[in-house]
């Protein structure tokens, strides 16, 4: 990690060939993988980290994302991530990023995001308000990112079809709950939009958590610039919404 002015840190990995598909960019997923491993190590390192908060039987989550690319990146890309606390917000806490293309001497700026997380009590499966004590407030730095606001999203009356999934092992993680990225995975599985690899936007919220051996199914909604999802458990209560357009 290396920390530059204020509070803002840098991050950088290679795009491998295992996070790539047929067209060897980067799966959608894969992506957002990274952005979620790499808010976890700079609140490790600054003392906030699952490291601290698991001994008082807390853990990080990730409420909702907006995520914008102009270029999706390909097999063997360097990509280096700037990522900062914007601030607090009652029991939310907002981590922006920038993301950048490496090529030798050259940078340019490929991407942007906005994430917003929360502090879940493992015990009571409720959000914690902790964002009084003296280490998150000493993380903020402050400046907020120029990234439009996510839209809302509305159920899906007249869906373009339904997917059916249970939760298995493999889509669980230490939190005992579904993995945030698996969700995106079965979005991207039920439907791929064409021009996925090309610029584009990812607004996706968590509602509710989904356990192993639950049914839930991926409605899907396409048009022609974007798709909408929306994921519910087996008693149509949502899970996660999500859209994905195209930046045209």
């Amino acid at each position: 990690m290396e920390q530059w002015r204020n509070m803002k840190y840098y991050y950088s990995f290679d795009v491998e060939y295992q996070e790539v598909d047929a067209s060897r960019k980067i799966r959608l997923y894969s992506l957002e993988n990274h952005l979620l491993t790499i808010a976890g190590q700079v609140a490790d390192d600054l003392g906030f980290g699952i490291k601290y908060l698991y001994p008082q039987n807390l853990t990080w989550i990730l409420v909702r994302m907006s995520l914008e690319m102009n270029y999706m990146p390909t097999h063997n890309d360097h990509i280096e991530v700037e990522t900062w606390v914007e601030g607090h917000v009652h029991s939310l806490s907002i981590r922006d990023y920038r993301l950048y293309l490496v090529e030798g001497a050259s940078r340019r700026e490929i991407g942007r995001c906005k994430s917003v997380w929360a502090v879940l009590d493992l015990t009571k499966r409720e959000i914690a308000h902790v964002f009084d004590q003296p280490v998150f407030a000493d993380c903020v730095d402050g400046e907020v990112l120029p990234i439009d606001k996510a839209p809302k999203l509305l159920p899906i009356k007249e869906p373009t079809d339904v997917v059916p999934h249970t939760i298995q092992y493999s889509d669980c993680d230490y939190n005992g709950h579904c993995n945030s990225c698996k969700y995106l995975e079965w979005m991207l599985n039920a439907y791929l939009p064409e021009w996925v690899h090309t610029a584009l936007r990812l607004d996706i919220n968590y509602s509710k958590e989904l356990h192993l051996g639950e049914a839930m199914q991926t409605a899907y909604l396409v048009t022609d610039n974007e798709v909408q999802y929306r994921q519910t458990d087996a008693s149509s209560m949502p899970s996660v919404t999500a859209r994905i357009a195209r930046l045209v």
